[in-house]
């Protein structure tokens, strides 16, 4: 199965309000696609991970960048752009915002998943519908009754569920770094950073998934829509509604229509 249709599949049974996004991590400078655009060469400012992903799924655009068009300090260290100093790794960048203790930092900075710098490179996000090759990762933005959808259709053949960690900050990582290293689905909580520098709203979750699982996900998004799991979800309506007292009254001078009392 191919970037596209995997989208079309996401597309018919999911049916998201911003693109699928594609995700992968490029080498060398010469396989970037040409028409990637580079936030600190073609917009002029260094920007965040997220927000390269915000200009995939809302604009359409494929952005390709590393460490030299990165704003974010955390994803510099989280992308293996940059070396953990004792500075990160001793909790000060969390300590007194996300956490009461140093030691309580250290434990949150621990949790972060990282990329080892020899795996590092050109951090590319595209709409999956135009994906230049194919992904290592797929994120899919939605609400909860989507992101429901969507892990519903990777357990069809599974069964199970999907285990998850959420910490309320650097979901960059956990977007795209943890399927790589894990190779296994994540229901995405966006975090502070998200929600602030590229506009996530309060309704929006994400799952990102490998590319690997894009036949399996395909399959079980249409097996779960025979077996009834759809979306939008069906509301239930076979029922008959209870009116007000002087609305009953009237029905029941409908029916006795002597009565006009």
């Amino acid at each position: 199965m191919n970037a596209q249709q995997l989208n079309e599949a996401i597309q018919k049974f999911v049916r998201p309000g911003t693109f699928p996004v594609g995700i992968k991590i490029v080498k060398e400078l010469e396989k970037l696609p040409p028409k990637a655009k580079r936030p600190k060469q073609d917009l002029q400012i260094e920007i965040t991970i997220c927000q390269a992903v915000g200009f995939s799924r809302r604009y359409g655009w494929t952005i390709a960048m590393n460490g030299e068009d990165l704003s974010c300090p955390i994803a510099q260290v989280a992308f293996g752009y940059e070396p953990e100093l004792p500075y990160y790794t001793e909790g000060s960048l969390v300590c007194g915002m996300y956490t009461e203790t140093m030691e309580a930092g250290v434990k949150s900075e621990q949790d972060v998943p990282k990329l080892p710098q020899e795996e590092s490179g050109y951090y590319v996000s595209f709409p999956l519908e135009r994906a230049p090759f194919d992904p290592d990762v797929v994120v899919v933005y939605g609400n909860s009754a989507q992101v429901m959808r969507l892990t519903a259709g990777m357990l069809y053949k599974r069964g199970g569920s999907i285990p998850s960690t959420f910490s309320s900050r650097a979901d960059c990582a956990d977007i795209a770094i943890k399927p790589l290293l894990t190779g296994e689905p994540q229901v995405i909580l966006p975090c502070y950073g998200d929600r602030l520098f590229a506009q996530t709203q309060d309704d929006e979750m994400a799952f990102s998934f490998h590319f690997s699982d894009a036949k399996e996900l395909a399959e079980g998004l249409m097996g779960t829509q025979k077996g009834g799991v759809r979306y939008p979800i069906p509301t239930f309506l076979r029922y008959q509604a209870e009116f007000p007292r002087s609305y009953q009254k009237l029905t029941e001078l409908f029916k006795s229509p002597g009565d006009l009392s």
